[in-house]
């Protein structure tokens, strides 16, 4: 026998009727002897007077038939008159999740007029699909929002199709509260050292068998509730933690959303944490990396207590430690002054990443790739020359390469020699340091004659 399945949201919204269907719905489910699924908890809003006393209207109704409730809320007995019988369910492996996928997919094939045989294969599909949490609905929607992207271009389903309808089962409510980047850089566009590019390839290592290894294996490093991962960048500004942190993004089929901490950091007492459970809340819904930029002003150390400011910051950084242990989601923390950050905090860090001012070699291949092949080079262009004297970080590299494109585009000539070291002073006088001779040798002497 099927038993019935309520969905509770449309019930809540049926306003003067409710009283009506539940009474329907009670009778049916005693006469098909199948009793009801109700859920999730989360669209009723239990911990509302109004949504508590729908709750406690049903499961009166339906005393005496079987009624299994669901949702990621814990079950409060203030809610009903009979408490029910808790049962843990935990998300399924790599390979229960790939079964769970291979149905779904083979539904909506169907629907939409897909041989079954054009999904992917278990292997790519375990690949594509490993770092995602998606409940049961999510997971059907995703499956025919695949197949629909590859009966348009009449084509098997790829697992870019199933990353790309993944991220469309992202609702808005993270959105809210941090700016969403959809990643467009990839391993080749970073110029980073082999030990950093390591912790990076881990980070995402991590992420895709976080399911599996804190899940199914129970491996909780100090024992944390959560099965997140939970990553520090640190590096002086324009060293590449954030395009790092879109590359770890795209190699996982998600979006990077970038906490923006003046809509975090509240003056007023509790108000700050209320913003951050918040991001934390919808952020273990979404499928997603969580990137706290310059971290230090919300995950820095605590001091001693002089006065009251002292206190709640403290009690800020309390909570701050009791969230990221049962954190569920992946996060990225960036900080410029490493130092800065509680002990307690980077103790709980699954992978810290170093991010070094890059070295003359790595200057010149940033040189290089900034300026790209698209601009006309006057061939007396030292890169070289401007990678051995000037120590600049990747972002500042950056923007010296769009400085002197601006003024290559208005000399109507090829990008020259004079128009680099015009932008190198820019951004030198923008950063507040020091001209030396000894840095610019020749060139400063034609810069100043000019």
């Amino acid at each position: 026998r099927r038993p019935l399945v309520v969905d509770i949201a449309a019930l809540a919204a049926a306003g003067d009727r409710v009283a009506e269907l539940i009474r329907t719905l009670a009778a049916e489910a005693r006469l098909t002897h199948g009793g009801a699924v109700l859920g999730p908890l989360e669209a009723l809003a239990p911990e509302r007077p109004e949504g508590a006393r729908l709750l406690a209207s049903l499961c009166t109704a339906m005393s005496g038939t079987p009624l299994i409730a669901y949702g990621k809320k814990n079950w409060d007995p203030l809610w009903t008159r009979d408490s029910p019988v808790p049962v843990t369910v935990l998300p399924p492996g790599p390979a229960g999740a790939a079964r769970q996928w291979r149905r779904a997919l083979a539904d909506a094939a169907r629907s939409v007029g897909l041989p079954d045989a054009q999904a992917p294969a278990d292997d790519r599909l375990i690949e594509a699909t490993a770092s995602y949490r998606l409940d049961t609905d999510q997971l059907r929607k995703a499956a025919t929002v695949a197949s629909r992207l590859a009966v348009l271009e009449q084509r098997p389903v790829h697992p870019d199709d199933l990353r790309t309808a993944v991220r469309a089962q992202n609702g808005a409510g993270l959105e809210r509260l941090a700016r969403r980047i959809e990643p467009a850089v990839g391993w080749d566009d970073l110029v980073l050292p082999p030990a950093t590019r390591t912790q990076l390839t881990e980070l995402a290592l991590r992420a895709r068998h976080r399911e599996q290894v804190l899940g199914e294996w129970g491996m909780r490093p100090g024992g944390g509730r959560g099965r997140g991962v939970i990553a520090l960048f640190a590096g002086e500004s324009g060293t590449g933690k954030t395009m790092s942190a879109e590359v770890v993004a795209r190699e996982l089929g998600m979006e990077l959303y970038v906490v923006d901490l003046s809509t975090v950091v509240d003056k007023y007492i509790g108000e700050t944490e209320k913003n951050l459970e918040r991001i934390f809340v919808e952020a273990s819904d979404v499928n997603g990396i969580l990137l706290f930029d310059e971290a230090d002003a919300i995950f820095g150390k605590r001091s001693q207590v002089k006065d009251a400011h002292d206190k709640h910051a403290n009690v800020e950084s309390a909570y701050l430690l009791q969230r990221m242990e049962s954190f569920d989601g992946i996060a990225v923390l960036t900080t410029n002054l490493r130092a800065n950050l509680d002990e307690a905090f980077t103790r709980r860090l699954d992978v810290i990443a170093e991010f070094p001012i890059p070295d003359a070699e790595q200057r010149l291949a940033l040189w290089d790739r900034c300026l790209g092949t698209s601009i006309p080079r006057d061939p007396a262009l030292d890169l070289e020359f401007c990678a051995a004297r000037f120590e600049l970080a990747g972002g500042s590299i950056r923007a010296c390469a769009v400085t002197a494109a601006y003024l290559a585009a208005e000399s109507r000539a090829p990008l020259a020699m004079d128009q680099v070291v015009t932008a190198v002073l820019q951004e030198y006088r923008k950063l507040g340091r020091l001209v030396l001779e000894s840095e610019f040798g020749p060139w400063l002497a034609k810069e100043r004659g000019r």
